[in-house]
């Protein structure tokens, strides 16, 4: 039986992957474009926030922000007509507004709060969010395609996120940078089915997404960063080039040419690397598979993953008294995990080879 996911308590972040089945490569460009739309559709639908995303080949990466529930305001007519028209076509808004006409007109309001509450419990709510997700999804490319059955490989997995600027901008970076890894952009903005390059295209909804994450920057307070990319751009491109600098490495075979980014290091490398004990610096890391992206469970401050340990105790064997796991082969300047990873930490740098992680 499967374990439920570890999820977080008020305002929440989770980094969500999900692959296609058999890892194939099926999504195209316009698979990509219909993905990212539905994305949007749901995400104005149920309330979330998507604060990046990457779609490849066979994969894709979200960052999303789950709102407190507890605080969600109820939800009227007006609020639920409204949002059913981002994501359902009119003759669905028609119906469910003359099924509130007729409620109203019989002055039924358990009738009435049973018509909203249909929609209201969904709000809100990451599993929901990934559900439809990728059920619409499959539906769409399942008709196009004339094919049936399941076209994802597994449940999504999910890593909880704690909401500080240094955890958010982390995962954000390593998300966006995905088409670099893989080798299928030079330059970030060059790859338009992910967040940053969204932004930077005037996409409003992925510069607000990217914005949330300063507001929790004590450095940089007093900046209204949701709405102003002005603020904002200039920030997160300095730190998602920084996070994803590598160096062209001379080609041993012809002197005169050189070799793709990130097959091998200069001796200036080695030699640094050798005084930090092989612990890689947190910019270098991020142009890695990294297991403690995805397979972590909780990854933030050690504290923030305490707390999480904590409320979770009945998870975990008698002999475990504490939920923080430093993570090795890398310095990652305070940030932990829930999970121990001991295997396959790091992968193979990817070179030109789109990899799913």
């Amino acid at each position: 039986m499967r374990q439920s996911r570890i999820r977080g308590t008020g305002l929440s972040y989770y980094h969500v992957i999900s692959r296609i089945v058999d890892r194939r490569f099926i999504l195209g460009d316009e698979e990509r474009e219909h993905f990212v739309v539905l994305m949007r559709k749901l995400e104005a639908f149920l309330g979330l926030r998507v604060v990046t995303y990457v779609v490849m080949s066979n994969h894709f990466h979200l960052l999303v922000e789950e709102p407190d529930r507890e605080q969600l305001p109820a939800m009227d007519r007006d609020t639920l007509l409204q949002r059913l028209g981002y994501l359902y076509d009119q003759s669905t808004v028609d119906t469910v507004r003359e099924e509130l006409d007729r409620a109203a007109g019989r002055g039924d309001l358990l009738w009435e709060q049973q018509i909203i509450g249909r929609y209201e419990r969904r709000m809100g709510d990451v599993s929901i969010f990934m559900k439809e997700l990728k059920q619409r999804f499959s539906q769409w490319y399942n008709r196009r395609k004339g094919r049936k059955g399941t076209l994802w490989e597994e449940r999504y997995k999910s890593l909880l996120v704690e909401g500080d600027e240094k955890a958010l901008m982390t995962v954000a970076a390593y998300i966006d940078l995905n088409p670099i890894r893989a080798g299928m952009a030079k330059r970030v903005e060059d790859y338009r089915w992910c967040g940053y390059a969204s932004a930077v295209g005037g996409n409003r909804w992925a510069r607000m997404g990217l914005g949330r994450i300063l507001r929790h920057s004590p450095l940089v307070s007093g900046e209204d960063f949701e709405e102003d990319w002005k603020a904002t751009a200039p920030i997160y491109r300095l730190w998602l080039y920084n996070q994803g600098e590598v160096r062209v490495l001379p080609d041993p075979e012809n002197s005169e040419s050189s070799t793709q980014p990130g097959r091998g290091f200069t001796p200036e490398d080695v030699e640094a690397e050798v005084e930090r004990g092989g612990r890689l610096p947190l910019k270098q890391i991020l142009r890695c598979r990294l297991r403690y992206l995805i397979d972590g469970g909780v990854f933030g401050s050690a504290a923030f993953v305490e707390s999480v340990f904590s409320r979770h105790r009945e998870r975990f064997g008698l002999k475990r008294t504490t939920g923080a796991r430093p993570m090795r082969e890398a310095d990652w300047e305070g940030l932990c995990v829930l999970r121990d990873l001991k295997n396959d930490l790091m992968g193979e740098h990817p070179g030109r080879t789109e990899y799913p992680e």
